[in-house]
């Protein structure tokens, strides 16, 4: 928890401002890293709060204006999101390449050790990106300076055993401080003897281990799983549809028809139906989708009614494709239909086109920029195919036409990464 946002954040980021303690004749001026200064500094801060409309609810807490706040208690969450979320594309044109990409390996196998299920395949890389970051911060900061010597802390060293610890005790996520925090948070507030807090907690904590214990033994005594809430639709596999839900049943727009016509035509090339190209139906419309990993999936429908300043876009997915690679959409709303007797439940979205292979090269992978498509790129899809919620954050560089939207791509640590070629959110 600490290692991966505290102690590498105050290190990175003091580099790149250029305020960490040097000598005499070794000035910040001189350092071709420390670019994030003056109006840069205020600029890329602003940047980082102009996100968080961006950023789904299932984020947790968006990262303030850093610039602001950097010294306002600044918690963990937020410098995570902040590092390995929002930093690889707000920081792309703004640092030096080779630090630029010195950065992003850090991003990269920071990113896989984060999941809850690491492949070996991902665990390699990880351990081979964290290494040469180790050897490369060496030669581009420390540089074999004894005035540098205290560039080199002890949280870049532990960098090297996080891989190999992985095989020994399983993923970071799984035994960080992360539960502990919140198993104090959760005790702290059970507190109701400000007079004697100490015997007070220790009695909260005795409790909760017995209660522990008993529901260890008797699974039984366990609180009974929560309920739906009134008209959701549990569509097994973890998947949900929640309301809000159109009264009565709506014609689909020329594009939404054509786009559930493709995907009915490729169903039927599998069988021997066939399909009236002319056909333009009714639907009820869906606004929401529990996913299996607990996240909720919203819908343009709905979202569109909001200000986007009172707003934490949820509408962004990402989805598998026909050919087996992830893609991102987004969701204008979702459906039932009966076919063959069968009834189905499909989500109507507007795909993001590929990356953008030049970024993906020059960022280890980590800054994903694909252009928003709109109605031009309609699909229709089964709602299993929905992996998780993703956000797209817009974008624009020197190359993009002024006509042309661009996003990039931040996935919720935690769960697993984009692969290219337990808490549930609120449902109420």
């Amino acid at each position: 928890m600490h290692l991966g946002t505290f102690n590498l954040s105050d290190l990175l980021v003091a580099l790149w401002r250029g305020i960490l303690d040097h000598d005499a004749d070794d000035l910040p001026s001189s350092w071709p890293w420390a670019v994030l200064n003056g109006e840069i500094w205020e600029a890329h801060g602003r940047d980082v709060a102009a996100a968080t409309p961006f950023l789904p609810g299932s984020f947790d807490r968006p990262p303030r204006n850093i610039a602001e706040k950097i010294n306002s208690g600044y918690k963990a969450w937020e410098w995570l999101l902040y590092l390995y979320g929002l930093a690889p594309a707000l920081l792309y044109g703004v640092l030096p390449k080779p630090y630029y990409s010195h950065f992003c390996k850090l991003v990269r196998a920071m990113r896989i050790i984060q999941q809850h299920h690491i492949r070996a395949d991902d665990l390699r890389l990880a351990g081979n990106l964290l290494e040469s970051f180790v050897q490369e911060f060496e030669a581009f900061y420390y540089q074999r300076r004894v005035g540098r010597l205290h560039f080199c802390r002890q949280s870049i060293h532990a960098l090297l055993h996080l891989a190999p610890e992985v095989t020994r005790i399983g993923p970071p996520i799984c035994s960080s401080q992360w539960t502990m925090e919140h198993t104090i948070g959760n005790l702290g507030e059970e507190i109701r003897q400000p007079s004697n807090p100490y015997v007070n907690l220790s009695q909260r904590g005795l409790l909760r281990c017995q209660v522990n214990a008993l529901m260890a033994m008797i699974p039984d005594f366990g609180p009974s799983p929560p309920s739906l809430p009134r008209g959701a639709i549990d569509l097994r596999q973890g998947y949900v549809l929640l309301r809000a839900r159109d009264r009565y049943d709506r014609l689909m727009h020329p594009q939404e028809a054509g786009a559930l016509l493709r995907y009915l035509g490729s169903a039927a090339a599998e069988g021997s139906e066939s399909v009236n190209c002319d056909w333009c139906p009714k639907v009820t419309r869906w606004a929401r989708l529990r996913l299996p990993n607990g996240q909720v999936a919203r819908c343009r429908w709905k979202e569109s009614l909001k200000p986007l300043g009172k707003l934490r876009t949820a509408r962004n997915v990402k989805f598998i494709a026909d050919n087996g690679i992830a893609r991102f959409g987004e969701v204008l709303y979702y459906f039932r239909c009966k076919r063959q007797n069968t009834v189905i439940s499909l989500a109507v979205l507007s795909a993001y086109s590929q990356p953008d292979p030049e970024l993906l090269a020059a960022s280890h992978g980590t800054f994903i920029s694909c252009k928003y498509l709109g109605d031009n790129s309609m699909q229709v899809i089964d709602v299993s195919r929905i992996q998780s919620v993703v956000a797209m954050v817009p974008h624009k560089l020197e190359k993009h036409r002024v006509e042309e939207k661009y996003y990039f791509l931040v996935e919720r640590p935690g769960l697993d990464v984009v692969r290219l070629g337990g808490s549930k959110e609120n449902l109420s």
